[in-house]
């Protein structure tokens, strides 16, 4: 496998040049080992990272860290009344964001999230696994703390990546966290396509505690517009009977119609319990659902 790659060449290069300090080695073996779901999700955190730093962010605290100009709705109680007078616009002075925050984790490992309707794109659940270790680098390099939602402690510091990607395999549990602390912030990732009566009551659970949560919706592309043609098969992800259709273009129409309904019943559900959705598709770049999900867990992006 490609893994094994570094290895042998860490090998060969310790045989033909002099011998490297045991650190050095050591060092090298860590970084041969950690899997390649770890080393993507680093890079597309990078791509994201460009311009965001560390907590550099608003919030509770005593450091400044920027003026801005005062919008509607602001407490006139924050406006820096000397940076004002200096121009014909109101400023507000705003504080870095200090104290740390835990932000509990989830991906759906149900079989309908192994699948992908093209052999270029990756399944959806390997994109939720990459946008979710790619949010938590983010926030582990941010100062903050992760944990997997029923997946154990929370854990801080970049060297936890590699953790939590080895627990992500053995998560697949509802996103209901009996120790979860109330008002907690959490994002949970799937295609949640489940009935809608299902979801609600999976959910349900968050909403009571108070979480402030962010659902990021993944499909692929096929499953918005059935690109087939002619007489299809269609299995349904674990057990279940298939369904053989004679004219998949003969209901296309029929099946965008039920898609949007239940679209649109997410999204009424998450809007009653004050959730945020969001929606990403896996032939998009991961950078840019990244980006939307930092944002919106930002202090200021929070019910």
């Amino acid at each position: 496998m490609a893994s094994g790659a570094p290895t042998a060449s860490i090998d060969s290069l310790a045989k033909a040049r002099s011998p490297k300090p045991a650190p050095a080695l050591a060092a090298e073996a860590a970084a041969a080992s950690l899997p390649p779901l770890v080393v993507s999700a680093e890079r597309v955190a990078a791509t994201v990272l460009q311009g965001v730093h560390g907590r550099r962010r608003s919030g509770q605290g005593d450091a400044f860290w920027q003026f801005r100009p005062y919008l509607p709705g602001d407490d006139a109680s924050r406006v820096d009344w000397r940076q004002s007078a200096k121009s014909d616009r109101l400023y507000l002075r705003e504080t870095e964001w200090e104290s740390a925050q835990t932000v509990a984790l989830w991906r759906d490992a149900g079989p309908g999230m192994d699948w992908t309707g093209g052999a270029a794109r990756p399944t959806k659940r390997a994109r939720a696994d990459l946008l979710l270790l790619a949010l938590a680098s983010l926030l582990l390099r941010g100062g903050e703390r992760v944990r997997l939602l029923g997946g154990g402690r929370s854990v801080s510091g970049r060297g936890a990546l590699p953790g939590l990607a080895m627990r992500l395999e053995s998560l697949n549990l509802p996103p209901a966290d009996e120790s979860l602390p109330r008002h907690a912030r959490a994002v949970l990732f799937g295609d949640f396509l489940a009935p809608l009566a299902e979801l609600r009551e999976s959910l349900l659970p968050l909403a009571t505690a108070g979480a402030r949560v962010t659902l990021v919706s993944l499909l692929d592309p096929a499953e918005e517009s059935l690109p087939y043609l002619g007489r299809v098969r269609f299995e349904p992800p674990g057990a279940g009977e298939s369904a053989l259709v004679p004219r998949v273009e003969g209901i296309r129409d029929l099946y965008a119609e039920r898609l949007a309904a239940h679209r649109a019943g997410v999204a009424d559900i998450t809007r009653s319990f004050g959730f945020r959705l969001l929606s990403h598709r896996t032939d998009q770049p991961p950078g840019v659902a990244l980006l939307a999900l930092w944002q919106a867990l930002a202090p200021q992006g929070a019910r």
